[in-house]
């Protein structure tokens, strides 16, 4: 994980969108309509007023519009975000393909992302199970205050060196515009970091 406090990267992140001329509301929703609401923060952030149909349960994307792995990493290469250097893209090639997303504004925090199905999956790793004192106690804690950090989810999965490591996860729609994409990417990127300083003291040091 990056050496430099989370709130650094946050500060650069919040001022980024400031000197864009954006402003931050808070506002309450039901749960079914995070996704809906996504959507509309990210057309309004590129200056498209997004249509609000009288009911969106049910509504689903047609086939052919959605992404699939290639087609998304080709877009987030010529994103604005990519443009000005605040996240690298790189296509991963295999029998399941995937997208490696560097996101240069937070530290070069690594990012995985793949499409499957209807669903965009976007994760990072975040520390090691075996850095966990009681595995028990920490994992009901996270359970109990993940909701801080909206829009991503804790897990557990093999690392590259085969250990277990908690991952922090988030989804969206195969269907969803790319600035959504782009706002899930940089939503995950803070939550993993103020996660990382969060959680720090009930890690213990592994030899």
């Amino acid at each position: 994980m990056p050496s430099k406090k989370s709130s650094y990267y946050q500060s650069r992140y919040r001022a980024r969108l400031r000197e864009r001329g954006f402003v931050k509301r808070e506002i309450w929703i039901p749960p079914e309509f995070v996704q809906v609401l996504n959507d509309c923060q990210a057309a309004l952030r590129v200056g498209i007023i997004p249509f609000i149909p009288k009911t969106v349960k049910g509504r689903t994307m047609s086939s052919d519009e959605n992404w699939t792995t290639e087609t998304l990493c080709a877009a987030l290469a010529q994103s604005e975000p990519a443009a000005a250097g605040d996240l690298v893209v790189e296509l991963v090639e295999g029998a399941d393909p995937g997208i490696l997303i560097t996101m240069t504004e937070f530290g070069d925090l690594p990012l995985l992302m793949s499409v499957s199905g209807g669903q965009i999956l976007v994760d990072t790793l975040l520390w090691p199970v075996e850095k966990v004192g009681n595995v028990a106690a920490f994992n009901e804690m996270i359970l109990k205050t993940h909701k801080i950090l909206p829009l991503s989810t804790f897990g557990i999965r093999a690392g590259p060196d085969g250990k277990d490591y908690y991952e922090m996860f988030g989804s969206l729609s195969a269907g969803s515009i790319l600035e959504s994409v782009i706002f899930e990417i940089e939503t995950l990127a803070d939550n993993a970091l103020q996660a990382a300083e969060a959680y720090q003291s009930d890690l213990k040091d592994v030899a």
